[in-house]
C-alpha cells in the first residue's frame, strides 16, 4: 500500500496539541450554523477539536460525536476508527483504544500512524502493569513487615 493512502491520518502525538478556545468556538459555530443537519465534515472537525482538548469532558463529547458519525457514515469508518483509538488512548481507556486500533490494523497493517499508535498504547499498558505490580508488591511488603513486627512484639 502506498504511503499516500495514510497521509490523511495525523501523527498520534497531535491528539495532545489542543486548539485555542477561539478555534474550537469557530468549529462549534460552524456546526450550529448548519443546523438542523450539519455536514459530516463540520461535525468531524468539531469532534476532533474536542478530542484535542485538555478537558476530559470535551474529549468524551468528541468521542460521542465521532462514534455517531462512525455509525452513520460507513464510507469513513476506517478514518473514524483511528480517531476513536486516539481519543480513547488520550483519556487512558487503553482497552477501548486497543480494540479500535487492532480493528484498523486488521484492514491496514502497513498504516504507519496506526502502527505507531499501537506501540504507544502497548507501552502505556506495560507501564501501567509495572506500576500496578510495584504497588501490590509494596503493599505485600508493608503487610509482611507489620505482621512481623507484631509477631516479634508478642513473643
Amino acid at each position: 500500500m502506498s504511503q499516500e493512502k495514510f497521509s490523511t491520518f495525523p501523527d498520534p502525538k497531535e491528539v495532545f496539541i489542543p486548539l485555542s478556545e477561539e478555534q474550537l468556538a469557530i468549529l462549534e459555530a460552524q456546526v450550529e450554523a448548519e443546523q438542523p443537519i450539519a455536514t459530516v465534515q463540520s461535525q468531524f472537525n468539531f469532534a476532533w477539536g474536542l478530542i484535542k482538548s485538555k478537558d476530559t469532558q470535551d474529549v468524551k463529547s468528541g468521542i460521542n460525536i465521532m462514534a455517531e458519525i462512525f455509525k452513520e457514515v460507513p464510507s469513513r469508518r476506517t478514518e473514524f476508527i483511528y480517531y476513536l483509538a486516539l481519543a480513547c488512548f488520550k483519556i487512558k481507556e487503553y482497552r477501548e483504544a486497543t480494540r479500535y486500533i487492532d480493528t484498523l490494523l486488521l484492514h491496514q497493517p502497513d498504516n504507519p500512524h496506526a502502527v505507531a499508535l499501537k506501540k504507544m498504547i502497548d507501552n502505556e499498558i506495560a507501564k501501567d502493569s509495572l506500576i500496578g505490580f510495584a504497588i501490590i508488591s509494596t503493599g505485600i511488603a508493608v503487610v509482611a513487615g507489620i505482621t512481623s513486627f507484631f509477631l516479634k512484639r508478642n513473643k
